[in-house]
């Protein structure tokens, strides 16, 4: 392969970014600093801040860097199989002892920069819910569904819970937990049979009305 100077930054861009992630693990977010990765990476801080405006943005294109291909839908044509390998594949990257500790606090980081945020919706979260709707249509054009169902609130009902443990009560989040989930849920989603034809016939006549004897 050409060793040419766009090779030759895609290999320093990798390097930083699988440092990140090293160091992040090692001493964890808040201790954390582009000048620590830079000295690791044996890169300077002025190619850091250049490809970087922080340190935040910096740690979400390394967890993006992960690229993990259990995140991209299968289609089985089993939409609950299909959901629970997806979202145990995400609950094992975002939430395991690995990179779970960094995903929240690349989260935590978001609350108070709009430009983490923002980019954190656009290339993280808006495309997983994107592909989860995208999958709940197939299986609802395919009868699977209730016809009428909202496809936006059954993503949100998917993954509020997720979210909520993991960032509000930091109980683990468990292959289990998420089965449970999805019970619940497609108990509701599943097309109901529908209600018996009522019997024919005239109405019951009511009996003659009785004054009560004093």
């Amino acid at each position: 392969m050409t060793d040419t100077p766009h090779r030759r930054g895609a290999d320093r861009t990798e390097a930083i970014m699988r440092t990140t992630l090293e160091l992040g693990q090692k001493i964890g977010y808040a201790r954390l600093s582009m000048e620590a990765v830079a000295a690791h990476a044996g890169a300077s801080k002025q190619t850091i801040y250049r490809r970087w405006s922080s340190k935040g943005a910096l740690l979400l294109d390394s967890l993006l860097s992960l690229n993990e291909p259990g995140l991209d839908y299968p289609d089985t044509g089993d939409l609950v199989a299909d959901l629970r390998a997806q979202i145990h594949a995400a609950v094992d990257l975002l939430a395991g002892p690995a990179f779970g500790p960094l995903f929240k606090a690349l989260v935590g980081e978001a609350q108070h920069d709009p430009q983490v945020a923002a980019a954190l919706n656009e290339r993280l979260i808006a495309p997983q819910a994107d592909k989860t709707v995208a999958r709940l249509k197939a299986a609802r054009d395919q009868g699977q569904l209730s016809p009428g169902f909202d496809l936006a609130l059954a993503m949100a009902i998917l993954s509020g819970p997720l979210y909520f443990q993991l960032l509000i009560t930091q109980e683990q989040l468990t292959h289990e937990y998420v089965d449970r989930i999805l019970d619940a849920l497609f108990a509701g989603m599943r097309p109901r049979p529908p209600m018996p034809a009522a019997q024919a016939g005239p109405p019951p006549t009511p009996g003659p009305h009785r004054r009560a004897r004093g």
